[in-house]
Protein backbone atom coordinates (compact mmCIF):
# COMPACT_ATOMS: atom_id res chain seq x y z
CA UNK A 1 0.00 0.00 0.00
CA UNK A 2 2.88 2.69 1.15
CA UNK A 3 4.45 1.61 -2.61
CA UNK A 4 1.10 2.34 -3.90
CA UNK A 5 1.58 -1.17 -5.80
CA UNK A 6 -0.56 -2.16 -9.03
CA UNK A 7 -2.76 -4.47 -6.95
CA UNK A 8 -3.88 -2.07 -4.12
CA UNK A 9 -4.48 0.59 -6.86
CA UNK A 10 -6.57 -2.29 -8.54
CA UNK A 11 -8.32 -2.95 -5.17
CA UNK A 12 -9.35 1.21 -4.68
CA UNK A 13 -10.55 1.25 -8.42
CA UNK A 14 -13.01 -1.55 -7.77
CA UNK A 15 -14.55 0.33 -5.28
CA UNK A 16 -14.79 3.05 -7.03
CA UNK A 17 -11.79 4.85 -5.32
CA UNK A 18 -8.50 6.29 -6.48
CA UNK A 19 -5.34 7.23 -4.72
CA UNK A 20 -4.74 10.27 -6.90
CA UNK A 21 -7.56 12.21 -4.99
CA UNK A 22 -9.27 12.52 -2.04
CA UNK A 23 -11.79 9.65 -0.51
CA UNK A 24 -13.99 12.46 0.76
CA UNK A 25 -11.31 13.92 3.30
CA UNK A 26 -10.88 17.63 2.42
CA UNK A 27 -7.27 18.78 1.80
CA UNK A 28 -4.84 18.68 -1.28
CA UNK A 29 -2.91 15.25 0.03
CA UNK A 30 -4.17 12.14 -1.48
CA UNK A 31 -6.00 10.12 1.37
CA UNK A 32 -8.31 6.97 1.59
CA UNK A 33 -9.87 5.85 5.27
CA UNK A 34 -8.66 2.41 6.51
CA UNK A 35 -10.06 0.28 9.11
CA UNK A 36 -8.00 -2.62 10.79
CA UNK A 37 -10.76 -5.30 10.66
CA UNK A 38 -9.82 -8.24 13.69
CA UNK A 39 -7.88 -10.66 11.09
CA UNK A 40 -5.15 -8.19 10.92
CA UNK A 41 -6.06 -6.78 7.45
CA UNK A 42 -6.72 -3.35 6.13
CA UNK A 43 -10.25 -2.72 4.24
CA UNK A 44 -11.71 0.23 2.83
CA UNK A 45 -13.52 1.89 5.38
CA UNK A 46 -16.70 1.51 4.00
CA UNK A 47 -16.57 -2.11 2.84
CA UNK A 48 -15.77 -3.61 6.53
CA UNK A 49 -18.93 -3.81 8.91
CA UNK A 50 -19.00 -2.60 12.65
CA UNK A 51 -18.33 -5.80 14.38
CA UNK A 52 -14.83 -6.75 13.05
CA UNK A 53 -13.35 -3.07 13.16
CA UNK A 54 -10.12 -2.86 15.11
CA UNK A 55 -9.15 0.43 14.19
CA UNK A 56 -9.55 3.10 12.09
CA UNK A 57 -7.11 5.51 9.84
CA UNK A 58 -6.87 8.08 7.58
CA UNK A 59 -3.73 7.59 5.30
CA UNK A 60 -2.52 10.40 3.88
CA UNK A 61 0.06 10.09 0.91
CA UNK A 62 3.40 11.51 -0.68
CA UNK A 63 2.00 13.73 -4.03
CA UNK A 64 4.76 14.16 -6.81
CA UNK A 65 8.41 14.67 -6.38
CA UNK A 66 8.47 18.06 -4.72
CA UNK A 67 11.12 17.93 -1.73
CA UNK A 68 9.47 20.36 -0.33
CA UNK A 69 5.97 18.52 -0.26
CA UNK A 70 8.01 15.62 0.75
CA UNK A 71 10.14 16.72 3.58
CA UNK A 72 6.19 18.65 4.80
CA UNK A 73 4.66 15.18 4.71
CA UNK A 74 8.05 13.64 6.55
CA UNK A 75 7.78 15.77 9.35
CA UNK A 76 3.96 15.89 10.10
CA UNK A 77 4.84 12.26 12.60
CA UNK A 78 7.71 13.97 14.56
CA UNK A 79 5.86 17.67 14.76
CA UNK A 80 3.21 15.34 16.66
CA UNK A 81 5.56 14.18 19.12
CA UNK A 82 6.69 18.23 19.37
CA UNK A 83 3.14 18.98 20.11
CA UNK A 84 3.13 16.45 23.00
CA UNK A 85 6.10 17.58 24.67
CA UNK A 86 4.51 21.36 24.36
CA UNK A 87 1.26 19.93 26.37
CA UNK A 88 -0.97 20.12 23.64
CA UNK A 89 -3.69 17.60 23.30
CA UNK A 90 -2.86 14.78 21.06
CA UNK A 91 -4.31 11.64 20.05
CA UNK A 92 -2.08 8.61 18.79
CA UNK A 93 2.06 8.68 17.38
CA UNK A 94 1.71 8.71 13.44
CA UNK A 95 3.39 6.43 11.58
CA UNK A 96 4.93 6.79 8.36
CA UNK A 97 5.71 3.66 5.57
CA UNK A 98 7.65 5.43 2.55
CA UNK A 99 5.34 7.83 1.45
CA UNK A 100 2.54 7.05 3.21
CA UNK A 101 0.79 8.62 6.78
CA UNK A 102 -0.51 6.51 8.91
CA UNK A 103 -3.20 8.50 11.31
CA UNK A 104 -5.17 6.86 13.71
CA UNK A 105 -9.02 8.82 13.66
CA UNK A 106 -10.25 9.94 16.90
CA UNK A 107 -14.06 10.92 15.93
CA UNK A 108 -14.86 6.82 16.57
CA UNK A 109 -14.13 4.78 19.23
CA UNK A 110 -14.36 0.89 19.41
CA UNK A 111 -15.27 -0.37 22.55
CA UNK A 112 -17.06 -3.42 23.80
CA UNK A 113 -20.41 -2.09 22.53
CA UNK A 114 -19.35 -1.38 18.98
CA UNK A 115 -17.63 1.80 17.00
CA UNK A 116 -18.80 4.59 18.40
CA UNK A 117 -18.82 7.68 15.97
CA UNK A 118 -18.73 10.98 17.68
CA UNK A 119 -19.72 14.22 16.52
CA UNK A 120 -17.07 17.00 15.01
CA UNK A 121 -17.71 20.25 13.57
CA UNK A 122 -15.00 22.49 12.34
CA UNK A 123 -14.60 26.34 14.11
CA UNK A 124 -15.68 27.22 10.76
CA UNK A 125 -19.12 26.86 11.45
CA UNK A 126 -18.91 27.05 14.98
CA UNK A 127 -18.55 30.80 14.35
CA UNK A 128 -20.83 31.24 11.80
CA UNK A 129 -18.57 31.16 8.88
CA UNK A 130 -18.49 27.74 7.04
CA UNK A 131 -18.31 29.38 3.41
CA UNK A 132 -14.41 28.94 1.96
CA UNK A 133 -13.73 32.86 2.05
CA UNK A 134 -14.89 34.44 5.08
CA UNK A 135 -12.23 34.22 7.78
CA UNK A 136 -13.12 33.72 11.64
CA UNK A 137 -10.63 35.96 14.02
CA UNK A 138 -8.83 33.99 16.61
CA UNK A 139 -11.12 36.15 18.91
CA UNK A 140 -14.53 35.13 17.58
CA UNK A 141 -13.26 31.55 18.17
CA UNK A 142 -12.27 32.23 21.48
CA UNK A 143 -15.82 33.83 21.90
CA UNK A 144 -17.84 30.34 20.87
CA UNK A 145 -14.99 28.38 22.65
CA UNK A 146 -16.12 30.45 26.17
CA UNK A 147 -20.29 29.66 24.85
CA UNK A 148 -20.41 26.59 23.52
CA UNK A 149 -17.31 24.46 25.21
CA UNK A 150 -17.79 22.46 28.59
CA UNK A 151 -15.09 23.64 30.34
CA UNK A 152 -14.02 26.91 28.61
CA UNK A 153 -10.69 27.52 30.63
CA UNK A 154 -8.97 24.26 29.53
CA UNK A 155 -10.10 24.92 26.03
CA UNK A 156 -9.40 28.81 25.59
CA UNK A 157 -6.11 27.64 27.00
CA UNK A 158 -5.58 24.62 24.37
CA UNK A 159 -5.98 26.98 21.59
CA UNK A 160 -4.03 29.91 22.76
CA UNK A 161 -1.39 27.05 22.74
CA UNK A 162 -2.03 25.85 19.47
CA UNK A 163 -1.22 29.35 18.01
CA UNK A 164 2.04 29.41 19.72
CA UNK A 165 2.80 26.08 18.43
CA UNK A 166 2.15 27.07 14.77
CA UNK A 167 4.08 30.43 15.11
CA UNK A 168 6.67 29.06 16.82
CA UNK A 169 7.29 26.01 14.59
CA UNK A 170 5.89 27.57 10.87
CA UNK A 171 2.58 25.85 10.47
CA UNK A 172 1.12 28.53 8.44
CA UNK A 173 -1.92 26.32 7.68
CA UNK A 174 -4.17 27.44 10.04
CA UNK A 175 -7.55 27.99 8.24
CA UNK A 176 -10.36 27.19 10.04
CA UNK A 177 -11.00 23.89 8.95
CA UNK A 178 -7.78 22.42 10.59
CA UNK A 179 -9.51 22.93 13.84
CA UNK A 180 -12.71 21.17 15.07
CA UNK A 181 -14.82 20.87 18.34
CA UNK A 182 -15.66 17.35 19.52
CA UNK A 183 -19.04 16.29 21.05
CA UNK A 184 -18.83 13.03 23.08
CA UNK A 185 -21.84 10.71 24.30
CA UNK A 186 -21.95 12.01 27.45
CA UNK A 187 -22.37 15.87 26.36
CA UNK A 188 -19.09 17.12 26.86
CA UNK A 189 -17.71 19.34 23.96
CA UNK A 190 -13.82 20.18 23.65
CA UNK A 191 -11.25 20.35 20.89
CA UNK A 192 -10.56 18.09 19.30
CA UNK A 193 -7.16 16.21 19.30
CA UNK A 194 -4.50 18.16 17.37
CA UNK A 195 -4.21 17.20 13.58
CA UNK A 196 -2.73 19.00 10.01
CA UNK A 197 0.18 20.40 11.99
CA UNK A 198 3.49 20.41 9.82
CA UNK A 199 5.86 22.74 8.76
CA UNK A 200 3.38 24.32 6.15
CA UNK A 201 6.43 27.49 5.93
CA UNK A 202 7.47 24.47 3.02
CA UNK A 203 4.91 24.78 0.61
CA UNK A 204 5.92 25.49 -2.49
CA UNK A 205 2.40 27.86 -3.13
CA UNK A 206 3.59 29.90 -0.16
CA UNK A 207 0.67 29.57 1.92
CA UNK A 208 0.00 32.46 4.43
CA UNK A 209 -1.40 32.63 8.42
CA UNK A 210 -4.95 33.26 7.45
CA UNK A 211 -7.12 33.40 11.27
CA UNK A 212 -5.20 36.18 12.86
CA UNK A 213 -5.97 37.99 15.97
CA UNK A 214 -8.08 41.40 16.36
CA UNK A 215 -5.68 44.75 16.02
CA UNK A 216 -3.35 43.37 13.53
CA UNK A 217 -0.97 40.58 15.49
CA UNK A 218 0.90 41.08 12.04
CA UNK A 219 2.59 37.40 13.19
CA UNK A 220 4.20 38.46 16.49
CA UNK A 221 1.17 38.50 18.84
CA UNK A 222 1.27 40.50 22.69
CA UNK A 223 0.27 37.13 24.36
CA UNK A 224 -0.53 39.99 27.92
CA UNK A 225 -2.82 41.58 25.39
CA UNK A 226 -4.14 38.00 24.26
CA UNK A 227 -4.76 37.53 27.89
CA UNK A 228 -6.33 40.21 28.87
CA UNK A 229 -8.93 39.81 25.77
CA UNK A 230 -9.59 37.16 26.83
CA UNK A 231 -10.43 38.53 30.51
CA UNK A 232 -12.91 40.92 28.41
CA UNK A 233 -14.32 38.73 26.00
CA UNK A 234 -15.29 36.55 29.20
CA UNK A 235 -16.70 40.13 30.81
CA UNK A 236 -18.44 40.76 28.27
CA UNK A 237 -20.69 37.90 28.70
CA UNK A 238 -22.92 38.13 25.85
CA UNK A 239 -22.58 35.57 23.66
CA UNK A 240 -24.08 34.76 19.80
CA UNK A 241 -25.62 31.29 19.58
CA UNK A 242 -27.49 31.23 16.83
CA UNK A 243 -30.34 34.33 17.05
CA UNK A 244 -30.25 34.69 20.51
CA UNK A 245 -27.97 35.78 22.84
CA UNK A 246 -27.06 35.01 26.46
CA UNK A 247 -24.86 35.33 29.27
CA UNK A 248 -21.78 33.24 29.41
CA UNK A 249 -21.70 31.25 32.53
CA UNK A 250 -18.29 30.75 32.99
CA UNK A 251 -15.19 31.88 34.33
CA UNK A 252 -11.78 32.07 32.61
CA UNK A 253 -8.95 33.14 35.23
CA UNK A 254 -6.38 34.83 33.82
CA UNK A 255 -3.77 33.61 36.12
CA UNK A 256 -4.09 30.12 35.00
CA UNK A 257 -4.08 31.18 31.33
CA UNK A 258 -0.66 32.53 32.60
CA UNK A 259 0.86 29.44 33.79
CA UNK A 260 -0.65 27.62 31.34
CA UNK A 261 1.41 29.67 28.67
CA UNK A 262 4.38 30.22 30.61
CA UNK A 263 4.58 26.14 30.84
CA UNK A 264 5.40 25.94 27.25
CA UNK A 265 8.67 28.34 27.68
CA UNK A 266 10.71 25.29 29.00
CA UNK A 267 9.90 22.78 26.31
CA UNK A 268 10.34 24.98 23.54
CA UNK A 269 13.82 25.95 24.46
CA UNK A 270 14.40 22.40 24.81
CA UNK A 271 12.80 21.94 20.85
CA UNK A 272 15.59 25.03 20.08
CA UNK A 273 18.19 22.69 21.55
CA UNK A 274 18.03 19.48 20.61
CA UNK A 275 15.20 19.20 18.22
CA UNK A 276 17.00 16.78 15.61
CA UNK A 277 17.16 14.26 18.35
CA UNK A 278 13.17 14.76 17.93
CA UNK A 279 13.18 14.30 14.61
CA UNK A 280 13.38 17.68 12.80
CA UNK A 281 16.02 17.38 9.97
CA UNK A 282 18.64 20.10 10.16
CA UNK A 283 17.27 22.49 7.50
CA UNK A 284 13.90 22.86 8.97
CA UNK A 285 15.25 22.95 13.01
CA UNK A 286 18.00 25.69 11.04
CA UNK A 287 14.48 27.64 9.91
CA UNK A 288 12.21 27.54 12.70
CA UNK A 289 14.73 27.66 15.95
CA UNK A 290 14.51 31.63 15.74
CA UNK A 291 10.74 31.49 15.99
CA UNK A 292 10.96 28.75 18.65
CA UNK A 293 13.42 31.14 20.44
CA UNK A 294 11.51 34.21 20.21
CA UNK A 295 7.68 32.54 21.42
CA UNK A 296 9.72 31.55 24.46
CA UNK A 297 11.31 35.00 25.12
CA UNK A 298 7.64 36.39 23.92
CA UNK A 299 6.10 33.84 27.12
CA UNK A 300 8.81 35.17 29.65
CA UNK A 301 7.28 38.47 29.57
CA UNK A 302 3.98 37.30 30.75
CA UNK A 303 3.44 38.06 34.50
Amino acid sequence: MAQRSDDFAEYLASHGLFVAGSSGVQGEWPKVLLTRANDGLLYLDHTLEDARACEHYIVKFGRGSDDRLASILRHEAPYMGLAQRLGLRVHAPLELKERALFIRRFDRVVSPQGVQRLAQESIATLTGMPGFDAVPSHDQVCSALIARCTDAQAEVLEYIKRDIANLALGNKDNHARNTALQRDFSGGVRLTPLYDFAPMYLHPDGIARRIRWENNDAGSPDWSRIVNRIGELEAQGLVGVGRKRHKAAVRIHQDVLVAGLRAMIAPLQEIALNGQTMGLEPDVLAHVRPSILAQAQRLSALN
